[in-house]
């Protein structure tokens, strides 16, 4: 048991903890994730933990997974969002190649507003990559507040660097303060892989390297995607256009020229396996009779 939910499976793992299917006393799946055991005694992984559960929180939009329930303060601190039934990003392009473009238009949008609601919410999300992007029945949702920060914090030393390079904007790959440019950059870089299989400053020990001073290889985007994609990675921040911008472009190329259903077929067959897989685990889950463990509280 995590707090009041008893464990299913594993989902997968981060930094800074591990994440499980968790079922409530009904039944109803929820995600749960929990600080590594090796880091439950370092007060500051502590103040992390709950630091991402309170930016999760405070962010709602059709593109997010909402939290659901925490406790910080528990002995395993742990946080509980909604279950999202979907396959990550890099889950689907590893095994069933790249998105169609139209697919990758329909993605992209989704990852606007996801960003929108973010934003508005005054968080900048730090690491916004294909792991960290799910596809579900309904469109797109970010996960993953980890490493969000608040708009007004204060900027982090340049030896505490953090995100996954290859995602990185140039600032955030030099230390510099990241505001809400970096997601577009990072949603750029995304929306590279997703239409061509790999990004677009390679993956290598030498990519936060070509970030701040190369060029990417967009060579293999399909267009009209290009031109808006080359804009969202734009070294200057200040020059990229903001997610309102991607949102509106992308919808117009919906509009004008395709009319493929979300989700892809590819996708939606993943997410087909994935749910007969969860029915046969969940069809084995006992009848929870027993109350939640007390001492349960919310996040503050």
């Amino acid at each position: 048991m995590i707090g009041p939910y008893r464990v299913v499976s594993r989902l997968g793992s981060g930094g800074m903890g591990e994440v499980f299917l968790g079922a409530s006393p009904s039944r109803r799946l929820v995600a749960v994730k929990v600080i590594r055991p090796e880091l439950v005694d370092d007060p500051r992984w502590r103040k992390k933990f709950r630091r991402e559960a309170t930016l999760a929180q405070s962010v709602s939009g059709f593109y997010t997974a909402p939290v659901v329930d925490a406790d910080p303060d528990a002995e395993q601190p742990w946080l509980a969002t909604q279950y999202i039934r979907g396959v990550s990003l890099s889950k689907v392009v590893q095994q069933k190649g790249p998105l169609r473009e139209q697919a990758a238009c329909r993605l992209g949008a989704g990852l606007a507003e996801a960003l929108i609601a973010i934003h508005r919410s005054e968080i900048v999300h730090q690491d916004l990559k294909p792991s960290n992007v799910l596809l579900a029945s309904d469109g797109p949702r970010v996960i993953d507040f980890g490493i969000a920060r608040p708009l007004d914090a204060l900027p982090l030393s340049r030896t505490e660097i953090l995100g996954t390079p290859a995602y990185m904007s140039p600032e955030q790959a030099l230390g510099d303060p990241v505001h809400p440019e970096s997601d577009v950059f990072s949603l750029g870089s995304t929306l590279v892989f997703a239409a061509t299989g790999a990004a677009p400053f390679g993956t290598d020990h030498k990519v936060r390297s070509r970030i701040v001073y190369g060029e990417p290889d967009l060579t293999r985007l399909p267009d009209p995607m290009r031109g808006l994609v080359t804009r969202c990675l734009l070294k200057d921040p200040g020059e990229r256009p903001t997610p309102e911008q991607i949102l509106v472009a992308l919808s117009t190329l919906l509009d004008a020229h395709y009319g493929e259903e979300w989700p892809p077929a590819d996708v939606e067959q993943l997410i087909g396996v994935q749910e007969r897989t969860l029915v046969e685990i969940t069809a084995e889950l006992p009848t929870l009779r027993e109350p939640p463990p007390q001492g349960h509280a919310p996040v503050r």
